[in-house]
């Protein structure tokens, strides 16, 4: 973790600390300082506040990942749920926490504003993960200090089973409203409005990702060796710290932060944009008046704004102003983006659970004694986006833009759409590595839990591919659903991206539940079908096709989507 740290305020520094030399003394429109002044463009914001919130990235992330990345082991050991209850489970959970993110942009956009959400949430999340230590004890001392093995799975007492889904969900919750708020906080460092500082978040963006794919690196090698074979409460509480430490980065920042200033009107964001969409319904069906032709010429909209009729007719009834429907409008044309992108999103849950059941019945041997622990492989997720972000940001990004001559090198639609298509490569590799691990066990006639002779670096090209569609393609949606919204909405339009990979989870666990309905000999439990708890005898195989097709389904409607609502609305070259 202290590399990953290093390397980042490395990078840092090769950025001008002041982007516009010859005005020291020029304020940020809009923005204040932490004592309400004008904030002075050479005392606050850019990278010097950015610092402290990609270092907050780095720290959440590993408290995060060192509970789910190894839950499926916790879940399927300790608690003795099978391999699809327990894959269900963690999705519904994940898909729970990536759809908050709304709860928590109500509250910064109504009440709180980002700062003090930050903080609130992270006290929450704090709370959250010292319940779940404490669950974690009670589970082994009600075993009588037994830590409980994937191989024999024993279900606790129904008191420790309560507790322990009651704290994840707190977690839940928690990180919802940290999320969204703590990136739109980020990203708000940057003066949109000045040319180096519009470039420089851009490459927030990159660097934000890069940190909070560094923290967990540490989580994935160091916590899951604690969790498998020391002790889970121990495992379950170094990310309690972690999350102390990350509240405490924060707050040393406090003083350097560019804050938003602009007065909260009579109706706060949501509220405006939910009297918009309310009178666009009411108006969906109603046709115009004579008088209301004559006012609204909708024959004569543009192409572009023909789907918008009721919307406009809700300005000129006078319900509401032109801001408030061009708030609307932003919104309401990123709906066919979210929706598209969902195939991606039900990709996205799968290294946490399916890829870490494969990588259980492999041979994780290194050496003679040191096995490596079966959720440590995601390892190579994280190491492929750390090593590819630099190279993006520093190599590439400039090198497309002295070939394309756009700002980022390359547009945010371009980069998504390569993203996606890498996404559908990688669930083919994926289905063709465990065809073949399958064909292994077989031969072998390896049974339940048997670890076969394959070794798991065949899991390698799989990973890599993984990480690669990340950098693409969720680096550049969250850029988009950032760019796309007016500033009022900035950690609502934030929400809105991180729905689309909780509505992946939620739609991969129903996936999954239905799939093993289907294919089950039990009607749904655990022996047969395509998740039996029996992984040798299971066919990841088939649902690794399946999503590579329906990825690939969703990657030709994004494109088609793209082109038709964000390139008619676009008045920036480096969207579409």
């Amino acid at each position: 973790m202290s590399s990953s740290d290093t390397t980042i305020n490395h990078v840092i520094t090769t950025y001008e600390i002041n982007p516009d030399d010859d005005h020291h003394s020029s304020t940020v429109d809009g923005m204040v300082d932490y004592a309400g002044r004008p904030a002075k463009r050479c005392q606050s914001g850019y990278w010097r506040s950015a610092s402290f919130i990609i270092g907050v990235g780095a720290a959440e992330r590993f408290a995060y990942y060192g509970i789910s990345c190894n839950l499926i082991t916790y879940l399927t050991g300790p608690l003795g749920l099978s391999t699809a209850a327990a894959a269900a489970s963690i999705n519904i959970w994940a898909g729970t926490g990536l759809l908050l993110p709304l709860l928590g942009a109500l509250v910064a956009d109504s009440f709180l504003g980002l700062y003090w959400t930050i903080v609130f949430s992270s006290l929450l999340y704090i709370l959250a993960l010292g319940l779940l230590t404490t669950s974690a004890f009670l589970n082994c001392q009600g075993r009588g200090g037994g830590g409980g093995s994937i191989l024999n799975p024993q279900q606790p007492p129904h008191d420790v089973f309560f507790f322990f889904f009651m704290s994840l969900y707190l977690m839940a919750l928690g990180q919802g409203a940290h999320k969204p708020c703590i990136l739109a906080f980020g990203a708000d460092q940057f003066d949109a409005q000045h040319p180096k500082e519009l470039r420089s978040r851009s490459s927030f963006f990159n660097w934000w990702y890069f940190s909070i794919c560094a923290g967990p690196l540490a989580a994935l090698l160091v916590l899951n060796y604690i969790q498998d074979n020391i002790s889970w409460g121990i495992g379950f509480g170094i990310p309690c710290i972690s999350m102390v430490i990350a509240l405490t980065i924060f707050m040393l920042g406090t003083k350097s932060y560019r804050y938003n200033s602009i007065a909260v009107e009579e109706k706060c964001a949501l509220s405006r944009l939910t009297q918009v969409l309310i009178k666009a319904a009411m108006n969906w069906r109603t046709i115009p008046s004579e008088a209301q032709q004559d006012i609204v010429p909708h024959d004569d909209l543009p192409p572009s704004d023909q789907q918008f009729k009721a919307l406009l007719s809700a300005e000129y009834e006078e319900v509401c102003s032109t801001q408030e429907v061009e708030e609307a409008k932003s919104l309401v044309k990123l709906i066919p983006i979210w929706a598209t992108s969902l195939a991606f999103a039900i990709v996205l849950a799968q290294p946490s659970t399916l890829f870490t059941k494969q990588g259980i019945t492999m041979d994780r041997s290194v050496g003679s004694s040191f096995e490596v622990p079966a959720a440590s492989l995601q390892y190579i997720i994280g190491l492929t986006i750390i090593l590819l972000i630099p190279i993006y940001d520093l190599v590439f990004v400039p090198l497309a833009r002295v070939i394309t001559g756009k700002p980022c090198g390359i547009t945010q639609v371009e980069r998504i759409g390569t993203g996606m298509f890498i996404c559908s490569v990688s669930m083919v590799t994926a289905a063709l590595v465990e065809r073949q691990r399958l064909k292994t066990a077989s031969a072998y006639r390896l049974g339940m839990g048997k670890v076969g002779r394959m070794s798991f670096w065949w899991l390698l090209p799989q990973c890599i591919l993984y990480g690669m569609a990340d950098v693409f393609a969720l680096i550049g949606l969250q850029e988009l659903f950032y760019d796309k919204v007016p500033s009022g909405l900035k950690s609502v339009g934030l929400s809105i991206f991180l729905s689309i990979l909780g509505m992946g989870n939620f739609l991969s666990s129903l996936l999954i539940y239905m799939i093993q309905r289907v294919t089950s000999t039990e009607g749904g439990g655990g022996e047969g079908g395509w998740f039996s708890d029996n992984t040798n005898g299971a066919h990841l195989d088939y649902f690794y096709w399946l999503l590579a097709g329906l990825n690939a389904i969703g990657f030709l409607a994004f494109l088609y989507s793209a082109k038709n609502t964000l390139n008619s609305s676009s008045n920036r070259g480096d969207i579409v």
